[in-house]
């Protein structure tokens, strides 16, 4: 019996990777395969390219730290019981002030360094040296600001990447509900509005977290929203940009932390040009 041929298929296979807790969703267009074997062969290799690019190191961008804190945060990753877990802390906080592009990938570092130590052993050490170290430097913050706005921002993208990234029986951590408000009404602020890079992180922050931010405490969120309305409405001297990005957040939380099709294609478009 000759095999039957598969002919302008679209296959979606799923695959749950609960150290992640996400899934994967793989679409595979097969247009004709002669055999049954060649189909399901070429469904496992992507699967695996799956998995091998999942474990990849470079997957979580530790490359721009030399070779042995590279192997440092390889073994955190996958044996936290075995470094200095206060060491790891402090080095991804480090990083995460002075590198923009790590700080938006840290959460997800530390989620899963949190993740295997209370597999491993039950323990949040880690977690709780981090929330120590982020204590720290959010009483540093106006300083931190005048001395650098890069770090400053780098610090409030790090703050809301942990909270987005790291919960409690599957709920943000409470603990940093309050200093994730306080960072973004600072962004909020009349000085703040004047400076395209702050409004940036601003709208960023507000779409990535603002709806479970919202949902842990609302009333904050309406002043906030205050905050930017009058700013948007009453400030002199804004950019064009930063109007543009303020009135796009306005809306966006306006139609519940969503953009119509329309809105999308007109605010990105102006972004664009």
């Amino acid at each position: 019996m000759s095999p039957i041929p598969l002919l302008r298929y679209e296959i979606i296979l799923i695959l749950e990777y609960t150290r992640m807790n996400v899934c994967w969703v793989i679409h595979l267009k097969i247009n004709q395969f002669d055999d049954t074997t060649g189909f399901w062969s070429y469904c496992c290799l992507c699967l695996l390219n799956s998995l091998a690019m999942e474990n990849s190191p470079e997957d979580y961008k530790i490359q721009s730290f030399d070779l042995e804190t590279q192997m440092l945060l390889k073994t955190a990753l996958k044996d936290p019981g075995s470094v200095n877990l206060d060491k790891v802390s402090n080095i991804i906080v480090d990083q995460s002030l002075k590198d923009q592009v790590f700080s938006k990938e840290a959460g997800r570092i530390c989620y899963t360094i949190v993740q295997a130590e209370a597999k491993q052993n039950n323990g949040s050490m880690f977690r709780r040296n981090l929330l120590n170290r982020l204590q720290q430097e959010f009483k540093e913050r106006e300083g931190t600001r005048a001395r650098s706005l890069q770090e400053w921002i780098c610090f409030v993208t790090f703050i809301c990447n942990i909270y987005d990234y790291l919960k409690v029986n599957n709920m943000p951590m409470v603990a940093l509900v309050h200093p994730v408000y306080d960072c973004l009404m600072r962004l909020a602020q009349p000085d703040a509005l004047m400076n395209e890079e702050e409004v940036d992180c601003l709208v960023l922050q507000l779409h990535r977290i603002g709806e479970q931010l919202e949902k842990s405490n609302g009333q904050r969120m309406d002043e906030l929203f205050y905050l930017l309305r009058d700013g948007f409405l009453l400030q002199e001297g804004l950019t064009s940009m930063s109007r543009l990005l303020l009135l796009e957040i306005l809306e966006f939380r306006a139609g519940g932390w969503v953009l119509s099709g329309t809105a999308h294609r007109y605010y990105y478009s102006e972004i664009a040009d």
